[in-house]
């Protein structure tokens, strides 16, 4: 197994492949809190939003949850292999891109938040790292958001008092609209 993409502080993500028929994925392996009075790991309620909301999610720019497995101390996601890098990594050493390509990256990001949007479904951590290519090695790359683990389904009349998100990504004025 090889590492592909280090998901926070508690979770890394790394290539693996199904015995059976040798399909790859990728594995999210998040530590789990080992006691209530522990700061370290991810407490048992966030792991199952994220797991809730990614059975909840089928769309073509958005990361395909297939199975889920537990051990003393892992919660390991098996998720659809997306093995193209970061898209900010991509445009960095393409230096340019063409109008059609610019059009159809932000028309896949947009169409992946909408269907998020359309199902009360609140990201909360859009950033560059969280938009990768499935494949960067074909003429137009599809993006794929990536990274649910401060998702929540939005509910009427729950007002969300906390604030979520990466800090460097997060809006000054405090108001987060959907």
């Amino acid at each position: 197994t090889t590492l592909v993409h280090r998901g926070g502080q508690f979770a890394i993500v790394k290539r693996c492949r199904e015995k059976s028929n040798g399909r790859e994925f990728a594995a999210k392996f998040i530590k789990k809190r080992q006691s209530m009075a522990s700061s370290r790991g991810v407490r048992r309620e966030e792991i199952e939003r994220e797991v809730d909301i990614l059975r909840q999610i089928r769309h073509a720019n958005i990361v395909t949850l297939h199975d889920v497995y537990e051990n003393r101390t892992d919660v390991v996601l098996i998720l659809e292999l997306v093995s193209g890098g970061e898209l900010f990594d991509f445009l960095a050493q393409k230096e340019s891109l063409s109008e059609e390509e610019a059009t159809q990256f932000i028309k896949q990001i947009l169409e992946g938040v909408n269907y998020l949007h359309a199902r009360k479904i609140a990201h909360f951590d859009l950033k560059p790292e969280n938009i990768m290519l499935l494949d960067k090695n074909v003429p137009l790359p599809r993006i794929k958001l990536i990274d649910f683990g401060l998702a929540h389904k939005i509910e009427a009349g729950v007002e969300f008092k906390n604030i979520f998100g990466t800090p460097e990504f997060l809006r000054h004025s405090g108001e987060f609209p959907l």
